[in-house]
């Protein structure tokens, strides 16, 4: 025992480089079509019956076929996609012409010191899409 305790690491290892969160989908081509048509995120990383798309620097969301990978999709969600962008209006101008779903008005919260609204992908997870104010 006294060995192992003495092979412990000091340091910890260089990294993360990147911060993925999967969600699991029932029908991965209809979450994919959506998350690139509507957020326009990039495929960084094609793993067949996963995809991980970048959404800004080092944060990642990965798509996954539920039926191949770690879990099943689930309802309620319970996970919400916030992204933090320049000009939420007309990020919602921009949301509200791809009649998405569970869409909600822009409202300013101050204590948090943003500007933001929600809306639902294809298969009920919230996207939360945020400025800050001045």
């Amino acid at each position: 025992m006294r060995r192992w305790l003495t092979s412990l690491a000091t340091h910890r290892p260089e990294g993360p480089t990147l911060g993925i969160t999967f969600l699991y989908f029932r029908d991965l081509d209809r979450a994919i079509a959506f998350y690139l048509r509507v957020l326009g995120f990039h495929l960084a990383i094609d793993q067949g019956w996963s995809k991980i798309y970048r959404i800004t620097g080092a944060a990642h969301v990965g798509l996954v076929n539920e039926t191949r990978g770690m879990y099943r999709a689930s309802d309620p969600k319970r996970v919400q996609i916030c992204i933090r962008v320049p000009d939420v209006d007309a990020w919602h101008v921009w949301a509200r012409s791809q009649n998405v779903a569970g869409l909600t008005a822009p409202e300013n919260s101050e204590t948090l010191r943003i500007r933001a609204f929600v809306f639902n992908d294809p298969e009920g997870y919230q996207i939360d899409v945020q400025s800050a104010l001045d």
